[in-house]
């Protein structure tokens, strides 16, 4: 069993108060959550700027990536108009 541990940066130039990054973030949550991935909010009090710390399990490499690769599907159909990098380790 492996650990996957990312840490997702979202740019979000469009948003003007805190308000509407909460609500995007509260969106993306939901859906991570539901793909068993745990979730964890580091953002500072800039709003247009986001950070997500991300971990979930995997049973093997193939598996977490598979799994990275469908994050970055979800991320690029359900919220195309966002700007993010992707870093993470397996562990």
């Amino acid at each position: 069993m492996l650990i996957v541990h990312a840490q997702l940066t979202i740019d979000l130039p469009y948003i003007s108060s805190l308000k509407g990054r909460r609500k995007i973030l509260h969106s993306l949550k939901e859906r991570l959550k539901k793909r068993n991935i745990a979730v964890a909010d580091l953002s500072p009090e800039y709003a247009k700027e986001a950070i997500l710390a991300l971990l979930f399990f995997a049973s093997s490499e193939t598996d977490a990536n598979d799994r990275i690769e469908k994050l970055r599907n979800l991320l690029d159909s359900s919220f195309p108009d966002i700007d993010y990098s992707l870093q993470y380790e397996i562990i």
